[in-house]
């Protein structure tokens, strides 16, 4: 069921323990329990198990229990020992698990949404189990009378969520690349406001409720941080990765954000150094830089008899700018661009090399990652994808918080 690959890693980066195999379809889901050596996990295989590691070193199931219909999403929490596992027809399903996890006892049904369910969060100082879906909406339900409490529809699929215990905001990032902050309340909701950024939909979210800080991974391959407690509308661009952004923990006693993309990539972005706004693209109808016409400028062309040129934007001033007077690539770390990306001239001139130092470390997770979660205080991180497989990794970056 599982083999263990290395009993005492002594490398800094991410290094492989244990490899969990069994399930015959995606794995959507994968959770660690805390002080235990255990993992619970979800499939579209329709089956919850939960592994404890033996004596061997190796993770077997101690519960095993089939579903109605494909998981989608699920929830842990730990204290009471609750487990809320959504499933591809809409259904929030709630068991109980008992203290030696061997057994799990079904509690109750909730009709949560008309359609697949892609996240879920439960609240144990409100009795909510709140969620959302492919039906377009975020859903909240009381876990004492199973009744549903209130609904808010989007105009897309609601495909993330996050959520802050204290003040009850949700955060709901969807399909098309929105991200919603609503004022939860027992019967009824409001839009605090939206954030916009991202070119593709978002994928996963995490806030950070001490610092005040929102995440976001998306389709375009790019994260965003959201300074909420700012209030200043700062956001900070992170590109580094090759594919989807999937999934996001940020460890906030080490400034560190841990993320993972659908490639099997995984990022450690070091957020503790000063980092600087991407600028805003400047629209131009000429060069900004030699002044040459912009193709669409018909009238410049015609007074200058000179060809129109394609427009290029610097990724570090936000000018627009021709492809001669751009002709240039860089990385600039500190802008949150660890690729090389189009700079003018006379930006590229102005990097110093100490500007190019990466400000962020990449490693190969080695199978593709849909699902990542982590329990900081032991840094171990766990992954899981269409491949089946669910990887339980120790990471270096969290060793001192034990």
């Amino acid at each position: 069921m599982a083999a263990e690959i290395h009993s005492r890693p002594q490398s800094s980066r991410p290094v492989l323990l244990s490899k969990i195999e069994g399930h015959q379809d995606a794995v959507t889901a994968a959770l660690l329990i805390p002080k235990e050596d255990g993992v619970i996990t979800a499939s579209e295989d329709r089956t919850i198990r939960v592994w404890l590691k033996r004596d061997s070193g190796q993770y077997w199931p101690s519960i095993y229990h089939t579903m109605a219909s494909p998981c989608s999403a699920m929830a842990y929490h730990h204290d009471s020992r609750r487990i809320f596992v959504g499933q591809d027809n809409g259904a929030v399903m709630e068991f109980h698990v008992s203290e030696d996890f061997n057994k799990m006892n079904f509690i109750k049904t909730y009709p949560a949404h008309q359609n697949r369910v892609s996240a879920i969060i439960f609240s144990l100082a409100t009795e909510w189990v709140i969620s959302t879906g492919y039906d377009k909406c975020v859903s909240w339900m009381c876990t004492r009378s199973g009744n549903m409490l209130g609904r808010h529809f989007f105009t897309s699929w609601a495909s993330c969520l996050q959520y802050d215990f204290d003040t009850q905001y949700a955060f709901v990032g969807d399909c098309s690349g929105q991200i919603t902050l609503l004022k939860l309340e027992q019967n009824t909701c409001s839009v605090i406001t939206t954030l916009k950024g991202h070119e593709g939909s978002i994928a996963c979210l995490w806030w950070d409720p001490i610092q005040r800080l929102l995440f976001s991974g998306a389709s375009d391959n790019s994260i965003i941080m959201w300074d909420i407690g700012g209030r200043k509308g700062r956001t900070l661009l992170l590109q580094g990765h090759h594919d989807k952004v999937q999934s996001l923990c940020y460890l906030q006693l080490t400034r560190q954000l841990v993320s993972c993309s659908s490639d099997g990539g995984i990022a450690v972005w070091n957020m503790d150094v000063s980092r600087e706004e991407a600028p805003q693209w400047l629209e131009s109808d000429s060069c900004q830089k030699c002044e040459q016409p912009f193709f669409w400028n018909i009238k410049q062309m015609w007074d200058t008899k000179t060809l129109g040129l394609r427009q290029h934007h610097c990724r570090k001033c936000g000018q627009a700018v021709c492809g001669k007077c751009s002709s240039k690539r860089s990385t600039y770390p500190v802008m949150g661009f660890e690729f090389q990306v189009r700079v003018c001239d006379s930006c590229y001139d102005s990097i110093k090399d100490e500007d190019r130092t990466s400000l962020a470390t990449f490693h190969e997770g080695k199978h593709n990652i849909s699902h990542m979660s982590m329990d900081v205080a032991r840094g171990l991180m766990v992954t899981c994808g269409t491949d089946r497989i669910v990887k339980v990794s120790w990471l270096i970056v969290c060793q001192h918080l034990s």
